[in-house]
């Protein structure tokens, strides 16, 4: 059984996920797996999990690329780690992608212009703390449930 990805490398960016399969609007692309989550601090590799909480996902996850226009967004699966869910239909052949900020809260440690290409790119990789309201409500249901607590904490200070 294919599992509907591969590694490959991407002209700009290094390395990319690509379809080997069409996916459809909310089906799983990518089981995430939490691999390490003794992580102490936010970094490139780092998913964010709660305000001051992250991890480390194994296999290939991590080779996802950033996209101010995603086709993937983030769902918690049963053991917490996120998995990579189609916000729309992925042909095959398309770079699986999603937005950094649909996982953390800050992001510092990416190059100061963004090199996705969207049409729609923000010139740069943010947190969601920084993400217009309009990413915000485009990414409704895709994003990690801790980052709305996150920004209502921030709200209620």
């Amino acid at each position: 059984m294919s599992i509907g990805y591969q590694l490959l490398n991407c002209s700009n960016k290094g390395e990319g996920i690509f379809a080997t399969k069409r996916f459809h609007a909310d089906d799983v692309v990518m089981i995430g797996v939490i691999e390490n989550e003794n992580v102490h601090k936010n970094h490139s590799h780092a998913s964010q999990m709660g305000e001051h909480k992250y991890v480390l996902h194994g296999g290939k996850i991590t080779k996802v690329n950033h996209s101010c226009s995603p086709n993937c967004g983030i769902k918690l699966n049963a053991t917490g780690a996120h998995d990579f869910v189609a916000m729309q239909t992925i042909e095959i052949g398309d770079e699986v992608t999603f937005d950094y900020a649909m996982r953390n809260y800050n992001v510092e440690y990416f190059p100061a212009s963004c090199c996705c290409g969207a049409k729609n790119c923000r010139g740069s990789i943010t947190g969601w703390k920084d993400l217009p309201s309009s990413f915000k409500s485009d990414y409704q249901g895709f994003v990690a449930p801790y980052l709305l607590e996150i920004d209502r904490n921030a709200l209620n200070s």
